[in-house]
This record gives C-alpha cells, structure tokens and sequence, in this order.
C-alpha cells in the first residue's frame, strides 16, 4: 500500500506524488495520470506495479483535484501547463526514483500517455517508456527524438489517439524500433473503474507485455 509524500522540482518547488515502495535496490517508474487525475485507479496501479517489483512514483499533477466528468477532465487537463509538467514535475520525479533506484523507466495513461512520449524525449537518464493510448503534439515532443526502449499500447477504437495518429507515431519512429501493439478495444481500455469501455482481456494481454518489458529493459 503507496502513500502521499512530497518531491523536490528542479526550480525548488515540491510536488506531491503516491509513492509505491517495492523495497531497496528495485528499478522504478514513474506513473503518469490520466486526464482524470490521480485517482483511486492510478494509485491502485501503482500499488500493483510495485507488487510486481518496481517501486512506483505517480505525481500529483492536479495538485489534489480530481475530475468526475469528462468536461472536468478536458477543463483540468486543458488548464495544465504540458511544459512545466515535463520539466520540472516529471524532472523532479525522475531525480527522486535515481536516488533511491538503479534503472527508472516512465509509463502513462490517456494524458499521461502524452507525457509518457514528452518524458521519453526531454529527460535524459530514464530507462524505457511505454505509452498507453496517448500521443503529445510533435512540436512538444517529437517522438523522432525518442532514443530509448519505447513500447506503445493503442486501442484500435480510439477517436482521441486513432490509428492515424499511432501510423503517425510508428512513421516517426522508423529506425528506432518501437515495440508497438494494437488491441480491438476502446481508449481507456486498461481502466477496470470505467466498465464502459474496459476490456478484461485487452487489458490482462497489455499488463503482460509491460511487465515484460519493464523487467528486461530496466533489469541492468
């Protein structure tokens, strides 16, 4: 069971964050939100991550607000600054993990899967990435740009990330190999508190495959 605690930004700021310990000498990652906020769902996942064996940091990036619609979502999520959330809140997550872990690697959801690609391009010394149903702007972050392990989790009936926007991404990344799987199944696919579009299956076969992932690429 994770628990609040505060991280130090770059600029001396503090920002709040669950923080889930999956004990001394572990890899980490850093948990990044959906548009929702940091949630019963997200901190549960970053309890199940760390079960799993990484220690898990998700910040705050909402600072204590948490949206119960999408219009509040969209309102939240249009109100945060991507920039400062990439430079100085994940920055200052990323330097946390180093301190207390030997590989930190950096994953995401919806909004959080857009910043999962910022963090990938803009801070040096994460691990890997894996990005679930979210892509940024290419003039915040061009995925190009992206020269570590990167893993892609896409829903085939997404009309905010779509398949364009992902044959976009995979155009992009030509060269780098990018570890890129499709599911038939809606956005949010993975989010067992939304029973509209969760898919059971989709999901288990995308826990999986990042578990793999992140057990290979953050076990030097």
């Amino acid at each position: 069971m994770g628990q609040m605690i505060e991280f130090q930004r770059p600029d001396g700021q503090s920002s709040p964050a669950w923080l889930a310990d999956a004990g001394p000498g572990r890899p980490a990652l850093i948990l990044i939100q959906e548009w929702w906020g940091l949630n019963t769902h997200i901190r549960e996942l970053a309890d199940r991550f760390a079960a799993a064996g990484f220690t898990t940091l998700a910040p705050d990036l909402y600072r204590g607000r948490i949206a119960s619609s999408a219009d509040e979502a969209n309102h939240l999520m249009t109100g945060l600054d991507f920039a400062d959330a990439t430079h100085q809140d994940l920055a200052g997550a990323l330097r946390y993990l180093q301190a207390r872990a030997p590989q930190v690697g950096v994953t995401g959801f919806c909004m959080g899967g857009a910043l999962t690609i910022a963090a990938a391009v803009h801070l040096p010394g994460l691990s890997a990435a894996s990005c679930f149903y979210g892509i940024p702007p290419a003039e915040f972050a061009d995925p190009a740009r992206i020269a570590i392990p990167f893993q892609g989790h896409f829903a085939d009936r997404d009309d905010w990330c779509t398949p364009a926007a992902v044959d976009g991404l995979v155009s992009a990344m030509q060269g780098k190999s990018p570890e890129i799987h499709r599911y038939p199944a809606d956005h949010a696919f993975f989010n067992d508190k939304r029973p509209e579009v969760y898919d059971a299956g989709c999901a288990a076969q995308a826990w999986e495959r990042t578990l793999r992932f992140f057990q290979d690429k953050l076990s030097g």
